[in-house]
């Protein structure tokens, strides 16, 4: 039996169609994964479920010959040897049930977090970080405790049956009443699964939207203080709370309905059984030792009503198979290329042709055209929210255009390798992240075959050196023993930037945590390094923009100008993007071209 017709025996149709399917494709491949250990896991169940079946059997054997004064060390011997495989099997059991669940959480995670990765600035939107750390952490053991589970509640059918019938061979009549009585708790248990279905999955994606609120407010905990909103953001990352206490109960609810039909009907049914039986006994029918393998044998068979528990474990680990498969089954939104073309030679032209992208329903960049000539730098200025990050981030092939086209060299970029794209194009960014074990292994994150010489020069260039050797370990001081402030930790990445020996180079605000003086160093060494090379640079500093060849001047989507800075520097639009205008000028003495900080263009 497939696993799919398995969960839809149980009744599992209510959640979404895809996250059925997507979790129904994981459990399966979880299977896969470990096919012999699974199989082992069967006959093991197996056996065990013959010897429990067996033991009331010689259990009452024993009985029958100590009361009928016969030779009771064969029974004995029988009762021991069913005992100790019993235990065998069970021990076995659980060993190889905890070994290929370690195993597969762990094959699970590895794939989620690669995919996590694959998806990109895309998938991040899609899956913000708290809902797939719920994701990777409990959802991913789930699909490891399935087949566990399932062998287990077969085994305990299985056990149920076969206590069934050693009844019906006991007395016909005790198996007959216990089948009619066990039809009402087969219906009660498909009721309870069919109920719990959607409250089981919105619990889950609750709790995932607060994990993921609690997160962003962790990263923002400065703020937070320094804004004295404290208890308002306590408050927004509770908001789901009340929804998630409402479905809680709701699950509680078909739970404690289940729960208490299934707790008087086995009782009942046990009664009934032994009333049976009792009436049997006395009519000569069976033996005492029959009857005590009887009063067993319910007990047996009514285990199968203990399903209840392990039904809603089936029915979480679902969930959280579907809530993988769901991230696994995202197509990236960057595909490789089908046929990989090399690029020529040269320091890196890139081209945007008729780029458009469009986030939330919002054009973000607008049927753009922007060609940047090798070797001269371009800053790209704009208000804010104009989608200089999003520009940049096409170069890369960090983000694809939903429309038109990048090209490197007049190559679109989408028919380049990505691994050959990240040695022609590299990134540093605002924040850069700590990424390696120690301060060498973060600069040389994109060449770890990179000398120390090669790292310490890279260094240098970012005015990092200094501040590195006034480590404690220097260049080797872990990170995680490394406090560095929002310049240094910059410095860091422009260093690994410089260090990746790119064609094309793309600072994203990259200095802007370094103060005026250190900026003017990093970008006189920037220039001597990098010269003939392509340098995009995201201006917010009229210092900055002064700097570079050209200005890409970004505006409701589209280039409104591409120019030198000095200018359209005499343009008020164009110097109100860095919050000066004429009566600011005036106020400070300043010419009509002057920019803070920068002597006034001749």
């Amino acid at each position: 039996m497939k696993v799919s017709q398995i969960l839809r025996f149980l009744g599992t149709d209510v959640p979404a169609a895809a996250l059925r399917v997507a979790g129904t494709r994981v459990l399966q491949q979880s299977a896969g994964q470990a096919r012999g250990m699974v199989v082992l896991l069967g006959v093991v169940t197996l056996v065990g479920v013959i010897t429990t079946v067996l033991t009331p059997s010689a259990l009452g054997a024993a009985i029958d010959a100590a009361g009928n004064r016969e030779d009771l060390s064969h029974a004995l011997v029988w009762l021991a040897a069913v005992f100790a495989v019993t235990t065998a099997a069970t021990a076995l059991e659980d060993l190889i049930s905890s070994y290929w669940g370690s195993q597969v959480t762990a094959w699970l995670r590895h794939r989620l977090m690669g995919r996590a990765l694959v998806l990109g600035i895309p998938g991040q939107r899609r899956f913000p970080a708290g809902d797939l750390l719920s994701r990777l952490t409990e959802n991913a053991a789930s699909p490891a405790s399935f087949f566990p589970l399932l062998i287990s509640a077969c085994a305990t059918l299985l056990t149920s049956i076969g206590a069934v019938v050693a009844l019906i061979l006991i007395d016909f009549r005790l198996g007959i009443i216990f089948l009619i009585g066990a039809v009402p708790a087969v219906v009660v248990l498909r009721r309870f699964v069919t109920q719990a279905s959607q409250p089981f999955l919105r619990y889950q994606q609750l709790l995932a939207a607060i994990i993921t609120r609690l997160l962003d407010a962790h990263r923002g905990i400065r703020t937070i203080r320094a804004s004295g909103t404290l208890e308002r953001d306590v408050g927004r990352i509770l908001l789901p709370l009340p929804e998630l206490h409402h479905t809680g109960r709701q699950v509680w609810a078909v739970q404690r309905q289940v729960s208490w039909q299934l707790s008087l009907l086995g009782p009942l049914l046990q009664v009934l059984v032994l009333s049976v039986g009792g009436f049997v006994l006395a009519a000569g029918g069976i033996t005492a030792g029959q009857l005590v393998a009887a009063v067993s044998y319910v007990g047996l068979a009514l285990g199968s009503v203990g399903l209840f528990d392990t039904l809603v474990a089936l029915l979480t680990c679902q969930v959280g198979a579907g809530r993988v498969g769901e991230v696994l089954d995202t197509t990236p939104a960057i595909s490789p290329p089908v046929r990989p073309v090399t690029v020529s030679p040269g320091p890196g032209q890139v081209e945007l042709r008729d780029v458009s992208v469009r986030m939330e329903q919002r054009a973000v960049l607008d049927h753009l055209d922007l060609s940047m000539p090798s070797g001269t730098s371009v800053a790209i200025v704009g208000g804010s929210g104009t989608g200089k990050t999003v520009l940049t981030s096409l170069i890369g092939r960090l983000l694809d255009p939903d429309e038109g086209e990048v090209l490197l060299n007049r190559v679109p970029v989408a028919q380049l390798e990505l691994a050959a794209l990240r040695r022609i194009v590299t990134y540093a960014f605002e924040r850069p992240a700590l990424l390696g074990a120690t301060v060498h292994d973060m600069i040389a994150y994109a060449r770890p075959e990179a000398s120390r010489a090669d790292v310490v020069a890279a260094a240098a260039v970012a005015q990092a050196d200094r501040f590195i050797r006034s480590l404690p370990e220097g260049y080797d001081t872990p990170l995680v023993r490394a406090p560095m402030s929002g310049g240094e930790l910059q410095r860091l990445g422009l260093a690994r930037a410089v260090l990746a020996d790119a064609r094309v180079i793309v600072l994203d605000d990259a200095t802007s945590s370094l103060d005026t003086a250190t900026e003017v160093k990093v970008a006189e060494a920037l220039e001597r390094v990098l010269a003939g090379r392509t340098c995009v640079v995201v201006a917010h500093r009229a210092a900055t923009a002064d700097r570079a060849d050209l200005v890409a001047w970004l505006d409701a989507g589209r280039i409104r100008a591409l120019a030198p800075h000095h200018v359209l520097w005499s343009d008020p639009s164009y110097r109100a993007v860095f919050g000066t205008d004429e009566k600011t000028m005036a106020r400070n003495g300043d010419g009509p071209t002057a920019v803070p900080g920068v002597a006034a263009p001749s």
